[in-house]
């Protein structure tokens, strides 16, 4: 394997029964292995082989065999990945990462590792880990938001992940951005995804998204942490930018409590750590909630980028 790792870290639990997670993402993938009691036994992580399935494959069996090399019996697995798995063919469907697609990954990856495998979306597997020890811990219903790279969502009810028949609960991303009251101050032109529609709200509300709306606004190339450091250092045009895109999160958030009405909306990926979006999009989303009381419950993270692959070690928890 050319990629170098981190190193492993472990602690002197190797004994107990331990459950692994992977993270993978469109750039890293990322494991860790958890104890009984939920505590850190070891990590690992290394860059993903981008456009190479087979290499996706083999680069997680390592992951795992480097987590799995103090333990006594094979740990099991579950994976956080880009998209979902199709109930009817059991291939790859929606993921980002395209080189996923079409193929029958869960099959592929319990052949690889030698075991069976539970997959999930990333953003399912990030509200899992909120919903059991995280910042919605507690909450009969949460809804999961990652806007990072790109922008989707997951549900829990009851404890249980609602996946759909489809397997696609909470693919909330690839909706159309919803015209404001205001014709079209939300979007300024139509913006192509990459899943081939039209205004999908991950297209207005991502980090890419967001800088795409600054540039085309203001003509500056720059990331989103740039704008957001920008704002804060007083800069109009990147306030600005902040603004339009609390606007249009907030639009899209408010349809999906109209909907599904949760108890707590949690923010994950890179964006949620933009501080002013946990006191801007309640306000910004009330009129817009049908009901007496529009109050909207919206949290950080208290695992941050660690929820996504603790919740993918814990698919093992569930029924």
């Amino acid at each position: 394997m050319n990629a170098t790792h981190a190193d492993v870290s472990s602690s002197g639990h190797a004994n107990k029964r331990s459950r692994i997670g992977i993270d993978l993402g469109g750039t890293k993938i990322a494991g860790v292995r958890l104890g009984a009691d939920d505590e850190v036994l070891a990590e690992s992580r290394m860059p993903t082989p981008r456009d190479d399935y087979a290499g996706t494959l083999s680069a997680i069996a390592g992951i795992v065999e480097r987590l799995d090399s103090q333990s006594e019996k094979p740990s099991t697995v579950g994976i956080a990945m880009p998209g979902s798995i199709a109930p009817g063919s059991g291939c790859v469907q929606n993921a980002n990462s395209t080189w996923l697609n079409g193929h029958r990954f869960q099959a592929d990856a319990a052949s690889a590792l030698e075991r069976p495998v539970r997959c999930a979306n990333d953003a399912n597997c990030f509200v899992l880990s909120e919903t059991l020890d995280g910042s919605a811990a507690g909450a009969n219903s949460a809804f999961g938001v990652i806007v990072g790279t790109g922008c989707g969502g997951g549900l829990v009810v009851g404890g249980q992940l609602v996946n759909g028949a489809r397997n696609i609960g909470g693919e909330w991303g690839h909706n159309p951005l919803p015209p404001s009251d205001h014709g079209s101050a939300l979007r300024h032109t139509a913006r192509r995804c990459w899943c081939g529609r039209l205004d999908c709200i991950e297209t207005w509300v991502s980090g890419p998204g967001m800088a795409n709306d600054h540039c085309s606004v203001t003509g500056e190339t720059l990331t989103s942490e740039a704008i957001a450091k920008r704002a804060e250092q007083g800069d109009e045009g990147a306030r600005q930018t902040l603004a339009r895109h609390a606007a249009r999160l907030a639009h899209g958030l408010a349809g999906i409590v109209n909907i599904i009405d949760p108890d707590v909306i949690v923010l994950g990926g890179g964006l949620s750590k933009l501080h002013h979006l946990y006191t801007t999009l309640p306000k910004l989303m009330r009129p817009q909630i049908f009901a007496d009381d529009p109050h909207i419950d919206i949290r950080p993270p208290r695992w941050g980028d660690a929820s996504g692959v603790r919740g993918a070690a814990r698919l093992w928890d569930m029924p």
